[in-house]
């Protein structure tokens, strides 16, 4: 079997100090790694962005928004319960990981907020109802008593609590500043954290010199942190996350592939929705990608023909991450992991809150 599907492959020594705790102000000030061929980097930083990409060239962003997924409660019996929304299965049920978990079984009712207290609004009162367990995730299936959507999502918003990764461990971030400036539909636990880095200064920037940009909504799921577990990558079952790539983009994607333009895509999960479209569409027999709206759980790693994108930005990933083997397949395993130790030698900033990478087509490997 080759290196390039063996789990350990993929493993590497972080110095904690790297892992960024909290946002650069102003946003567009990381530091940017910059792949511009198969044998070179440059260090550059965010904002100088474009004068790396070409007039004609097209950004696509994932504008899902990160709901404030993360909720305390009580049972009827008074006992503590934290959740963590993960997805929206059917109206108003979700699926949500819950502790203490075993505590927690079917029928049970959790209350959030003070519903015996008549002097709060009715709209931040909110219960839920234990009605199943999943058993992929651990998780329970929450149905949740309120008068509408438009009820829930308020709630939501005044209860809840934005859920910063795991390894964020002291962040004095504000939420906002776990958001891209360009988010709009809700319904990600995690941001697209390779958008974090745009301000709409930089934006403006872009759109003076020619660069376009276009939409796809991918919503991040909590399985974007988990790392893979089976030493035969190609063994492991990529977690599903609900993709929108709408008409628009995709007439622009031609549009731009026909000028000569070249498609970047800004993060792990526009590659994701891209490709998962163009994968869609290939299995109904078309040859170009078309609008799609569904579920994903397609997984990038070396080897991979790369149907639609032609360059990315991206941020510095967990070690065993799919993230990781994705990027791999772009500029190649070998060389990926010989930047990363480049990058920690010269004390970039690594995960959410981190630095940049961009990987132009000159660097990308066929």
């Amino acid at each position: 079997m080759t290196d390039d599907f063996l789990l350990a492959s993929y493993d590497y020594q972080l110095p904690p100090e790297l892992i960024a705790q909290n946002p650069v102000i102003p946003r567009h000030n990381s530091r940017l790694l910059v792949i511009n061929s198969l044998t070179t980097e440059i260090d550059s930083i965010f904002r100088e962005l474009p004068q790396w990409l070409l007039p004609g060239d097209l950004l696509v962003l994932n504008n899902t928004r990160v709901i404030p997924a993360r909720l305390y409660g009580s049972k009827t019996t008074g006992a503590p319960v934290e959740i963590l929304l993960l997805e929206e299965k059917t109206p108003l049920c979700w699926l949500a990981l819950v502790k203490p978990g075993k505590r927690v079984k079917q029928g049970s009712q959790i209350c959030f907020g003070n519903a015996s207290d008549r002097t709060i609004p009715s709209s931040i009162n909110l219960k839920a109802t234990v009605v199943g367990v999943d058993q992929e995730t651990g998780g329970r299936l929450l149905q949740f008593e309120v008068s509408s959507s438009d009820s829930f999502w308020s709630a939501i918003e005044q209860l809840g609590n934005i859920p910063l990764p795991p390894y964020v461990t002291s962040s004095e971030a504000q939420p906002d500043q776990y958001q891209t400036i360009y988010a709009k539909k809700p319904g990600a636990v995690a941001a697209p954290t390779a958008g974090l880095h745009f301000t709409e200064e930089l934006l403006q920037s872009l759109t003076n010199k020619g660069i376009a940009q276009a939409d796809v909504t991918l919503h991040v799921g909590v399985g974007t942190f988990r790392p893979v577990e089976v030493g035969d990558i190609t063994q492991h079952s990529m977690h599903s996350e609900w993709v929108e790539v709408p008409p628009t983009t995709v007439e622009m994607i031609n549009q731009t592939k026909a000028q000569g333009g070249r498609i970047i895509a800004v993060g792990t999960t526009v590659v994701r929705s891209l490709e998962g479209a163009a994968q869609q569409a290939k299995i109904e027999g078309k040859s170009q990608l078309m609008p799609f709206r569904g579920k994903t759980d397609l997984f990038i790693y070396p080897g991979y023909s790369w149907q639609v994108i032609d360059g990315m930005i991206t941020n510095f990933h967990l070690p065993r991450s799919s993230l990781l083997m994705l990027v791999s397949a772009l500029i190649g395993r070998k060389r990926l992991m010989s930047l990363y130790q480049e990058a920690i030698e010269k004390r970039y900033r690594f995960y959410s809150f981190g630095d940049g990478m961009l990987i132009l087509p000159d660097a990308v490997i066929n």
